[in-house]
């Protein structure tokens, strides 16, 4: 059976109002947002990384230099939008200088509608930026339940008790792989364990930051249906691509 890839170009949340206010829903959230990798501090002070080749540079569109307070408003704002449109959200993350005061800040903020936190052990880290900085060999997946009610067990899940870890070990992407600009990309094999665990068959899977389109390709060639959001002109050209490529998909776009 052929899955519908329902693609946008534009902003998450102006999209994201368009898709609720149309009443259209999702099953699962997968996404992965900019880390804020080239906010950094100087001289006790957070401010931009100046050097446009330093390996932090993940995107060719995007600065991912946002203050700390426009980071945390940002996401906020998405995550309670992403809620909207389906009960259960995955959101992977990693703690990096421009993200950390802000991401804990959103934890203590929806600590009510976080189940769980998911590890993402990536097997090894990129070297830190500075002395005295822990390498980063692992990521987290925040679970988020728009609903949810007390305790850790989920409202809909496909996994019997015992089977599935809270440590997903897959080895990252190497290499620095640039799709359509971006080398943010991630395995496969790890949005697949996400929307098997936390999806139904021929249900919806949203991407609010598409990316390369990896989250799209793994929900449609596993009976979802997908809904991807992109802002960069230039990524969302390759996704549409890479999606069209590896899948066999009906497209609405």
């Amino acid at each position: 059976m052929k899955m519908n890839a329902d693609l946008h170009e534009g902003n998450c949340l102006s999209v994201m109002d368009t898709l609720i206010s149309k009443g259209i829903k999702a099953d699962l959230t997968f996404t992965s947002p900019p880390y804020n990798m080239r906010t950094r501090v100087s001289k006790g002070k957070y401010t931009t990384r100046e050097n446009s080749k330093h390996f932090s540079k993940k995107y060719d569109h995007f600065d991912d230099a946002l203050t700390i307070d426009d980071y945390y408003d940002f996401h906020k704002e998405a995550i309670e939008k992403m809620m909207e449109i389906s009960n259960i959200v995955l959101w992977n993350f990693q703690v990096v200088t421009g993200s950390k005061e802000a991401i804990f800040k959103l934890i203590g903020h929806f600590h009510k509608n976080i189940k769980d936190i998911i590890v993402w052990d990536k097997g090894f880290g990129q070297p830190a930026m500075h002395n005295g900085i822990l390498n980063r060999g692992s990521e987290l997946i925040l679970v988020f339940e728009k609903n949810a009610k007390v305790g850790r067990c989920f409202e809909y899940c496909n996994f019997d008790r015992g089977t599935l870890q809270d440590i997903w070990r897959v080895k990252r992407v190497t290499g620095n792989k640039v799709v359509g600009g971006n080398s943010a990309v991630f395995p496969i094999e790890l949005v697949e364990m996400a929307i098997n665990n936390f999806s139904p068959e021929q249900g919806t899977v949203l991407d609010p930051f598409m990316g390369s389109g990896t989250t799209g390709i793994a929900a449609l060639n596993n009976s979802r249906n997908f809904i991807g959001i992109e802002l960069s002109h230039e990524c969302f050209q390759s996704a549409k691509s890479r999606i069209k490529e590896e899948t066999t998909s009906i497209f609405d776009c």
